[in-house]
């Protein structure tokens, strides 16, 4: 379903209008199935019972009256509850001559005649899964642009696809990227003043056939005057028709064809695409944002993407939280002490139009635009302070040219869209000069830019993109270069052959690095480029990188560069400002050299901390790579790996398996244990498994079921690839591991949500396996429960441990062996028991709720709650008197004991050395 065809079936709608059908045509042309408008017709899906009335849950309610006031009726209905107790989107009155409609999510209401229903097709849009944009900082005509050349494309794609598929080859798809851009131009042109007013629509209006027959030969024709130069124009007059000498040149290259062999043809139109093109040209293209829009067109061309026009963009405020620290707020700085000097007003002048900003994933340029239009804010205010000082009334132009702004993208749409986003910018800066000081240079003809490539930035030779100056270059002489942006984060699991060669090829010569998240390769690269030079890079990121086994293998060899995170933002929801978004965790690094001695800054959710040195995990302390260790750091007792069956699920029963066992053979109860992992342990869920020793496998096979599933597990790892599980089916009766307590276990889940405030942790008796999914500590002291659930681990946890998705995978050999934890007392011991008996009897009194349950953190009792704070206070006293007053506060002391114990562990390491080749001395 996309909106060219619910337009088509609003028209169809119209031209048949029927009184008795028209909801039900309505719903069927937003794609509702008929199977479900037949359910609604039958009563099934109806709620009310009242004739002319259809209350659809969630969906709809929808009332049909003729004679009164639909005002009345809506307010009423809307006001006494009784249109959305069922909670529906939307409510529909008419009396079938006007149409009345509320949308309850975003408020926005519909009074029209019914049969004008098409126009307004975007108002229903969410029965058909297209979520309408509620953008609470941009202008609503950057979404109802996007729509209707959404629908254009649509259409297009049908004119010129005999089965109305999407276009396929390169070449295609080039072309008719390169025309969307042309076409987005002088839209905007004659609505700003680069055109005439509304030239570019009226000329369509007037020259060209109505059913669209001769309009790709016009619009050839017409791009062609506009790549004609006047000195061009002179010489071949007779070429061009009147009508067409009316446009200007423009020249940047926009209509430049690419080859005279393949240059790049308008499309066919059909009546329909050619009205569409008209209705779109009548928009005011004035009020729209190159910022924002040039992302939404960028999601006009993927289908899929159409889910939510004006959600596909990054919003300002978050490309400000980049922008800001890198480089803006050092430049009004500057400004600010520069103020009532002419000379330093002069030199900030001279830095900021010097300045290059590259971004190596632009996309449609959302961050090149913001850069330049601030960096043109700045300027403006520097202007105005010097006409100021010199009392005098300037005569400069604007010195910050789109040359000096760089990018590679490896979508072909989104690089053309790139170019023509600056350029739209370029031309609102200039406005907005112009009203500030009534002059600026003319819009025509435009200024090559050529510095936005398509191409693949892991591949792409940067500097042969962004130049940079040579090495031997002195500091003060160098270009001021910021590299930024939003790179494009996948898990190594979730990579392409192409973008792991991609990830060969950037880390050639390193080891360790195929577990990385791929935007790591834009770190390497970027620490490559700045390495020496004039020059930063902020970027913003997956928080994986800073976490678990990624920060060993990425951050060494880029602090190796003799380089430093000069600000970061910690985890935060990456949203941009529409209603209904969904944004990702990230998290906002910032690197630089380490001859940089500005300020280092943290920004911890709303909080801005002054830090003396920002480590790989984003903490407030020295550069310290927490490493896998397989035994403890602290004095505390091993935690190991959980038994991994390695049986292709025949040593594993379901509740029902269990019981069918028991019913048939009593005594194989002996060989039956529960088994628990991440899962049941936290969800209470029920599993079994079998545990024969060797010295009662004759007895457990004398049980049919017991021998035949151990004939299946031989045959299974025999079968392996895998010489290890060849290996154990010398023991098809055994799991890999035979780990089991005599007495009592400390399990620990290896995956737990985010969410929780603490990992759900607990005691298990001998009956109980623990299975590869989760971690045991076996016969472990009672007073180790409270440091593995307090808010001290879960910090450090959150910090070093790996994700899997977004939720925390516990590792013992990265949370728990590097945990620092000081050598406490008897005494000490004792008063963390009693913490934990607490948090055990506040569990015991919901002891219907599992673990998931009670700590959820918007429902976790309040006992719970308490006896847990008393817990972490109690740890904390452990470290030292005073309590902490922050997780950050928490983390920079735990990395200092961390240093500590690790510089004590290899003195001692060194002593033991000396008195071994001093033993071997005297011998």
């Amino acid at each position: 379903m996309n909106i060219a065809l619910i337009e088509n079936n609003l028209q169809q709608l119209v031209n048949t209008f029927e009184k008795e059908s028209f909801i039900y045509d309505l719903l069927l042309a937003y794609g509702q199935p008929k199977a479900t408008i037949k359910r609604i017709k039958d009563g099934g899906l109806n709620l009310s019972k009242v004739d002319g009335e259809i209350a659809w849950k969630k969906k709809l309610f929808y009332k049909a009256i003729e004679g009164e006031d639909l005002h009345e009726i809506i307010a009423d209905l809307t006001a006494n509850n009784k249109a959305v107790k069922h909670d529906p989107r939307f409510v529909v009155v008419t009396d079938y001559k006007n149409l009345l409609a509320v949308d309850t999510k975003t408020q926005d209401t519909l009074d029209i005649a019914i049969l004008e229903i098409a126009k307004h097709f975007d108002f229903f849009l969410p029965w058909a899964g297209m979520e309408k944009a509620q953008v609470q900082y941009e202008n609503p005509a950057d979404v109802k642009a996007a729509e209707r050349m959404a629908r254009l494309y649509d259409e297009i794609t049908k004119d010129n696809r005999s089965d109305g598929s999407a276009v396929e080859s390169k070449e295609e798809v080039h072309n008719l990227n390169v025309f969307l851009s042309r076409l987005l131009f002088c839209f905007f042109a004659e609505d700003t003043g680069i055109f005439e007013k509304g030239i570019f629509t009226n000329s369509i209006s007037s020259h060209t056939q109505a059913d669209g027959s001769d309009m790709h030969t016009y619009l050839d024709r017409l791009f062609e005057a506009l790549n004609t130069s006047d000195q061009q124009r002179s010489v071949s007059v007779a070429e061009l028709p009147a009508y067409l000498l009316v446009f200007p040149y423009v020249n940047g290259g926009l209509f430049r064809n690419a080859t005279e062999r393949r240059p790049h043809h308008a499309p066919i139109f059909s009546r329909r695409s050619r009205q569409i093109l008209i209705e779109s040209g009548e928009l005011d293209w004035s009020a729209i944002n190159p910022d924002i829009f040039g992302s939404m067109i960028q999601a006009v061309i993927t289908p899929e993407h159409r889910g939510g026009l004006g959600m596909h963009y990054t919003s300002v405020p978050n490309i400000m939280k980049v922008i800001e620290p890198l480089f803006l707020d050092e430049l009004y700085q500057e400004f600010e002490s520069a103020k009532g000097n002419l000379k330093k007003l002069n030199d900030l002048l001279k830095r900021i139009w010097n300045i290059k900003i590259f971004d190596p994933a632009c996309g449609s340029g959302n961050f090149l635009i913001i850069a330049y239009k601030e960096l043109r804010k700045l300027e403006m205010a520097i202007f105005k302070e010097i006409d100021k000082v010199t009392k005098t009334y300037g005569t400069q132009y604007s010195g910050i040219h789109l040359g000096n702004f760089y990018g590679i993208e490896l979508d072909d749409f989104a690089h053309e869209v790139a170019i023509l986003s600056l350029w739209l910018a370029e031309h609102q800066m200039n406005q907005s000069f112009f009203k500030e000081f009534g002059r600026t240079r003319p819009a025509l003809p435009l200024k090559e830019t050529g510095n936005i490539v398509h191409g693949n930035a892991c591949r792409v030779d940067w500097e042969s993109v962004c130049p940079k100056n040579d090495a031997s270059t002195p500091l003060s002489e160098q270009d001021e270069i910021f590299i930024l942006g939003n790179p494009p984060y996948l898990g190594s699991s979730m990579q392409t052959a192409e973008q792991k060669d991609d990830m060969a090829l950037v880390f050639k010569g390193l080891k360790d690095y195929k577990n990385l998240d791929y935007i790591a390769a834009w770190f390497l690269k970027g620490a490559n480029f700045i390495q020496n030079q004039n020059a930063q890079f902020a970027f913003v990121s997956t928080n994986s990188i800073c976490q678990g086994e990624q920060v060993a293998m990425l951050w060494p060899p880029i602090f190796n560069k003799n380089l430093e995170i000069g600000f970061a933002h910690t985890s935060f929801k990456w949203a941009n400002n529409a209603k209904a978004n969904a944004g990702v965790t990230v998290i906002i690094v910032g690197l630089r050299n380490s001859f940089n001695k500005n300020q280092k800054v943290l920004f911890v959710e709303n909080r801005k901390i002054f830090a003396s040195s920002i480590n790989a995990y984003l903490s407030n302390g020295k550069d310290i790579i927490i490493e896998k260790r397989s035994t403890p750091l602290s004095i505390i007792p091993n935690m190991i790996y959980g038994n991994k069956p390695v049986d292709g699920g025949n040593l594993l029963l379901t509740p029902n398996e269990k019981e069918e066992l028991l019913k048939q053979y009593p005594t194989s109860i002996k060989f039956l244990k529960k088994i628990l992992g991440s899962e049941e342990l936290i969800n209470g869920k029920d599993r079994w498994c079998l545990w024969i020793n060797d010295d009662s496998l004759i007895e457990a096979e004398s049980i049919p079921p017991i021998k035949e599933r151990i004939g299946r597990v031989k045959a299974m790892r025999l079968m392996s690839k895998d010489s290890g599980a060849n290996k154990m089916a010398e023991k098809p009766h055994q799991f890999r591991e035979m780990y089991s307590a005599k007495n009592q276990l400390l399990a620990i889940p290896s995956v737990s949500s985010e969410n929780r405030p603490y990992i759900p942790i607990g005691f298990l008796n001998q009956d109980t396996v623990i299975s590869n999914l989760a971690f045991a500590i076996y016969e472990s002291p009672i007073w180790l429960f409270t440091l593995l659930t307090s808010r001290m681990h879960m910090t450090w946890v959150r910090c070093v441990a790996g994700n899997l998705e977004t939720r925390i995978r516990y590792s013992n050999t990265l949370c728990y062996n590097t945990f620092p934890f000081p050598p406490i007392s008897e005494r000490q011991k004792q008063e963390l028991e009693q913490s934990v008996y607490r948090i055990l009897e506040e569990r015991e009194a919901h002891s219907e709720k599992t673990l998931a349950q009670l700590y959820d953190p918007d429902k976790m009792p309040e006992g719970l709650r308490e006896a847990h704070h008393q817990n972490d206070l109690a740890v904390e006293r452990c470290y030292r008197s005073k309590p902490f007053e922050s997780d950050e506060e928490r983390l920079e002391y735990l990395f200092k004991l961390y240093e500590l114990m690790i510089a004590e562990e290899k003195t001692r390491g060194t002593l033991f050395e000396m008195e071994k080749k001093e033993k071997k001395k005297k011998k």
